[in-house]
């Protein structure tokens, strides 16, 4: 029978069910036979709901056929997009490039090159985004729709639009033409052999060609350092000095269970980890266990407590008498958020202060994911996960994966398969192939709680049966959110002004979730703004924010290690010795330990 950390059987298994009760049995055999089902047709639907999106689809149409005035407005902007058109085709026929009547989306790439404004590509390259936003038109704003529905099936819409796109097409995309012309074909060859090994890799469960070609402790993860810790879902590294003193309080980085620790000690050039050492911090981080079937049963807190206390217990033996700079990346940061309230309810005042990197608190609008998250999809989720035990990595790439469809998946298919190119592998691609899986229970309840209930934000999240509330944190925060973070958007990362009361930096780097926090100094077109908010000065709106903060050029890194410098006491220390054997924390290996090397 399978048994969690504190000897408990897993809840969805019919051997949780007591044989003397015959009703309670029938009643988990009848669950099974519903979730057995979920789990065969996800085998056909990526770990998407059927019935998440046919309730979404419905509750559109409905509204669409109820609604004449949506109608009307549809057929005069029918009207006025075919009369664009054919201006635009007129035009085109008197010269060899016209200007366009519709230009791309900010971040859509597909048309940029000179020939797309070539006939007939132009016409073909116009008539498309004239129709992507028609359809745009046509899903949204569409009276009664509720929200969430009307983003599904404008995201549907969009998805199955952009098969259609002539630059998938070899035979309307023009750069593809002209590759075919110099090579001869070869193109199409080239790309059929790097399909047949992306085919092989999948099928085998090997990385991405490249992949292995970055490898943990030899050319990503080699800051040095030691594990100090170690206990059934974590260990802790502790990073070897590199000046002669350091500030007293040592840092604490939690990274997301979601992903290897290393995304913040990459190569020597762009490390977070190395940064923080050569400025005088003694630094911390935690490297997640990737959870396999055993694991089901961890919860979130006991992510909070094995991880987060846990490693804090140690460094305070490491450290003593020496509070503490936490610092937490993406659902790292959310769950230490969670941590520190609880340390605040309390009376834990270790503590120096807190730093929440592209982390959200306030789940009310957060961002793209949410297309993924609703009552049908979590139920979904939850056969899924009950069946094997745990969310694998395919199905939350396939997510992922889908919302940046046009960078990950379609000019894939271009530059790879059509135009015979291999992407080069570097450090963050190696470390974005090297994926984790997350437990059932622990994933269920964050989804639950976080995602759908916005319980932390509103006061409501429960640990060891009482309440706890990011109002109660006395500490100094500095949160950190990202231009073009589709994950964690940055106005919802925002929200965290109206959590605290407390005082507060806010910081907004250029990038995406991953390369906008991993922006080391140096790095050619990196730019921040940054602001501090007292917990008596009134808020601004984030519109407000941006427009108040002057922006920047440089790495945010910058101003972070500022910010915790003032945060320290003002005498530097000698750095502390390397575990604490006679604590119980001896050295047990040399970083990056073994944890990061599960698969």
């Amino acid at each position: 029978m399978p048994k969690d950390v504190s000897g408990k059987p897993h809840p969805g298994s019919r051997q949780d069910t007591p044989a003397a009760d015959p009703d309670a049995a029938r009643q988990g055999a009848f669950e099974a036979m519903d979730r057995m089902r979920d789990v065969m047709v996800s085998r056909f639907t990526s770990g998407l709901s059927p019935a998440s999106l046919a309730l979404a689809y419905m509750d559109w149409l409905l509204h669409l056929q109820a609604a004449p005035g949506k109608q009307l407005e549809m057929a005069q902007k029918t009207y006025r997009k075919a009369s664009r058109l054919s201006a635009y085709m007129l035009s085109a026929a008197g010269q060899e490039e016209a200007d366009c009547c519709i230009e791309a989306l900010p971040g859509d790439n597909r048309f940029r090159d000179p020939a797309w404004r070539k006939q007939p590509f132009g016409i073909w390259s116009q008539s498309f985004l004239l129709t992507q936003q028609w359809w745009h038109n046509l899903t949204h704003d569409v009276p009664g729709v509720s929200p969430h529905h009307e983003e599904v099936v404008s995201f549907v819409a969009r998805q199955l639009l952009d098969i259609y796109s002539p630059s998938n097409n070899p035979f309307t995309n023009p750069e593809v033409l002209e590759r075919t012309r110099e090579t001869g074909g070869q193109n199409f060859i080239n790309g059929f052999n790097n399909w047949r090994e992306d085919m092989r890799r999948q099928i085998q469960g090997k990385p991405p060609v490249g992949a292995e070609d970055f490898i943990p402790g030899e050319q990503v993860a080699v800051t040095p350092g030691k594990v100090v810790f170690r206990n059934h879902l974590i260990e802790l590294i502790q990073y070897a000095p590199v000046t002669k003193e350091v500030h007293a309080e040592p840092i604490l980085i939690v990274p997301a269970w979601i992903m290897k620790y290393y995304i913040l000690d990459l190569s020597s050039t762009n490390s977070m980890v190395k940064y923080l050492t050569e400025q005088g911090f003694t630094v911390f981080i935690i490297s997640w266990r990737n959870p396999g079937a055993d694991d089901h049963e961890l919860s979130l807190n006991d992510y909070r407590r094995m991880g987060v206390m846990d490693a804090l217990d140690a460094i305070s033996a490491i450290c003593p008498d020496r509070k503490v700079h936490a610092a937490g990346y993406c659902l790292g940061g959310t769950l230490l958020s969670i941590a520190a309230s609880t340390m605040a309810r309390d009376n834990d005042n270790r503590l120096a202060s807190l730093s929440l990197l592209a982390a959200q608190t306030d789940f009310s609008e957060p961002g793209e994911l949410a297309l993924f998250i609703d009552h049908s999809q979590m139920h979904f989720l939850e056969s899924v996960m009950w069946n094997r035990g745990f969310l694998s990595a395919d199905e939350m790439a396939g997510a992922f994966q889908l919302l940046r469809s046009n960078d990950l998946l379609w000019s894939r298919l271009v530059h790879e398969y059509m135009m015979g190119e291999r992407a080069p592998m570097f450090d963050i691609m190696a470390w974005n192939a090297d994926t984790t899986r997350m437990p059932y229970r622990m994933h269920a309840e964050y989804l639950k709680k976080l995602y759908i209930n916005n319980d932390l934000s509103n006061g409501r999240f429960m640990v060891d049966g009482r309440p706890v509330n990011l109002q109660g944190l006395r500490v100094p925060v500095f949160a950190v959110g990202t231009e073009r973070d589709h994950v964690a958007p940055w106005r919802s990362v925002f929200k965290i002004h109206h959590l605290l009361d407390t005082d507060l930096t806010f910081a907004l780097a250029n990038g995406g979730h991953n390369a906008g926090i991993v922006s080391e100094p140096g790095h050619n077109g990196r730019h921040y703004r940054i602001a501090h908010h007292r917990h008596r000065d009134p808020i601004l709106s984030p519109d407000q924010w941006l427009e108040a903060a002057k922006e920047q050029s440089g790495s945010w890194w910058e101003g972070w290690t500022d910010w915790l410098a003032k945060q320290s006491s003002a005498d530097l220390v000698r750095p502390p010795r390397t575990g604490a054997a006679r604590k119980g924390y001896p050295v047990l290996e040399d970083a990056p330990g073994t944890y990061v090397f599960q698969r």
